[in-house]
């Protein structure tokens, strides 16, 4: 399994093909003179589709980088930067990698120029507080890594970069993730290690093909049950979460209401009911029960339910604590694991 993390590797470069500067601890001025330099050549300019500038000392782009109009990748990472150009203006870029710069909300254009070519945009090692708006407009987006910031919420509009694969977001502030995460269906690699998240969205099983979900450093007690659903989940990192690995029952229950002691007769008998044979209230609030997931129990639940932990084996060695809900505390079995069928069964789960 690749290994991901909240960074993408350095761009590559490819014969005459690119202009590569690292490293040189070049300052804006002295770039927009080498950058003078090489551009006089008109056809060589034309020909540039990637220009590394990481490691040096810019604090401003020169003007004279849009004379390159072919520009495709381009790596501004490591240097001083404050403002981020709205390069789509004038380059059909496929990658933009600027991390360890000090970009914040205020850095980055009300609006990008529509871009229908951006592939992959790394903006890791910055300082925002919240999620860029303006990245929405990247709908073709396969890769984004916002690791070593200083976000707190990801927004529900997440949705909108549907052929996202990989979404790095680890090293944050972030407490929770929005269901609507789970409509991602695209995504391979989940990175939300280093937060403070408490729980998942039980729809994060709709993830079917993912493979990588790295959620150590958090504050996670339990998993949604759902996630065993995930067939192509081949890692799993849980280290460093109040997570325990010993085996442990933990029940909470709350006194269930009149309305749904009558709800409950109501399904578990299947009696039929008809308008004006009950208030409305409790003929719509039956369209809302839950079946317990014991299988050996028919019984239903509504507002009132059984939390329980039921730990999951995996490996053989490490045993997942996953978040059941039940209709009653007879229906907790003490006695026997939840064993999910082989297939199911991710060939790396780290807890240490």
């Amino acid at each position: 399994m690749e290994n991901y993390t909240s960074d993408s590797s350095d761009c590559d470069t490819n014969g005459n093909k690119v202009f590569d500067f690292a490293y040189l601890l070049l300052d804006s001025k002295q770039l927009e003179e080498n950058l003078d330099e090489l551009g006089k050549d008109h056809n060589k300019r034309e020909d540039i589709e990637s220009i590394i500038l990481h490691h040096n000392q810019l604090t401003t782009f020169p003007k004279n980088l849009a004379k390159f109009t072919n520009v495709q990748v381009l790596d501004i990472s490591n240097n001083g930067l404050t403002v981020l150009p709205d390069f789509f203006e004038y380059w059909h870029l496929t990658t933009l990698v600027a991390k360890n710069n000090r970009f914040s909300n205020e850095s980055l254009p009300k609006s990008f120029t529509v871009s229908e070519s951006l592939r992959e945009l790394n903006l890791s090692g910055n300082i925002f507080e919240q999620f860029p708006e303006q990245l929405f407009e990247f709908i073709n987006l396969k890769y984004l890594y916002l690791g070593g910031n200083k976000i707190k919420t990801i927004p529900k509009n997440i949705k909108k970069l549907n052929c996202l694969q990989i979404l790095s977001m680890g090293g944050n502030q972030l407490v929770e993730v929005p269901s609507t995460l789970g409509q991602l269906k695209q995504l391979h690699a989940l990175v939300l290690c280093d937060n403070l998240i408490e729980s998942l969205p039980s729809n994060i099983a709709n993830l079917h093909n993912l493979k990588s979900l790295q959620l150590h450093k958090n504050k996670l007690r339990t998993l949604p049950p759902e996630i065993i659903a995930l067939k192509n989940l081949t890692e799993l990192s849980l280290r460093d979460n109040p997570l325990v690995v010993r085996f442990v029952s933990n029940i909470r229950h709350n006194t269930a209401s009149l309305k749904e002691l009558s709800a409950r007769v109501i399904k578990l008998h299947q009696i039929r009911v008809e308008k004006g044979d009950i208030p409305v209230s409790l003929l719509n609030y039956l369209d809302s029960a839950h079946h317990c997931v014991n299988p050996y129990c028919k019984g239903v639940f509504f507002n009132s339910r059984v939390e329980h932990v039921k730990f999951v084996d995996f490996c053989g060695k490490y045993r997942l604590p996953l978040l059941q809900y039940l209709c009653s505390t007879r229906c907790v079995e003490d006695d026997e694991d939840l064993r999910p069928p082989r297939a199911y069964l991710m060939k790396k789960v780290l807890l240490g």
